[in-house]
């Protein structure tokens, strides 16, 4: 490892000593800090997996009983039922911090009173696996919503996970490695001025004896 290029000087050397000391402080934090978003970055893809997985099972369902509607039902009709909304949905955004990372929070809301009224498409028209499909589309949105959330969360904490792990190994094997060498240096090289100094005084000494 390189050594910095400075004066070989006590005073140098006291500086080197206060940068190495800031710098192992800065890199137990940022090693803390790495830790922690790691744990929250992999309770969130599990949470993510499992939550993608219900939302992958209600979504082939929900296409199953429209499958079936569809082949017993006007395709007309259904593109028309399709066309309005069936509920009045707001949706608010707001935002949480993990770990100084700012992640999305979203907060989805149905009408109540227009959700829970009934579809009017007639009794000619009623359709088992037409109800069951509108019904598992309309579940299966809050769950969408939240997946959406969670993998937004989750490529957040990944690219901080990433920006951190290179400041870390910056300080690892760059910075505080080099401020260690370097004052390893200036120390040898004080000791020896010092051996240096002390011999030629014995020298001038002696001299002075004879």
């Amino acid at each position: 490892m390189a050594k910095l290029d400075v004066q070989a000087t006590r005073m140098e050397m006291s500086h080197l000593s206060d940068q190495l000391s800031t710098a192992k402080r800065g890199h137990k934090l940022l090693k803390d800090k790495q830790d922690e978003l790691m744990r929250q970055f992999i309770t969130l893809i599990r949470k993510n997996n499992k939550l993608r997985k219900e939302v992958e099972e209600e979504m082939v369902n929900a296409m199953k009983a429209f499958r079936l509607a569809n082949a017993s039902l006007n395709e007309n009709f259904i593109e028309e039922l399709f066309i309005l909304p069936a509920a009045d949905v707001s949706l608010e955004m707001a935002k949480k911090n993990i770990m100084s990372v700012s992640v999305p929070i979203m907060n989805f809301q149905y009408d109540e009173d227009f959700l829970e009224a009934p579809l009017e498409y007639g009794f000619l028209n009623s359709n088992a696996p037409l109800d069951q499909s509108i019904e598992g589309f309309t579940n299966v949105l809050p769950k969408l919503l939240e997946l959406t959330e969670i993998e937004k969360s989750c490529q957040l904490l990944s690219d901080e996970i990433e920006k951190t792990r290179r400041r870390v190994n910056a300080l690892e094997y760059m910075t505080i490695p080099e401020l260690e060498e370097t004052i390893y240096y200036i120390r040898m090289k004080l000791e020896e001025d010092e051996r240096a100094g002390v011999t030629r005084m014995i020298k001038v000494k002696n001299m002075r004896n004879d």
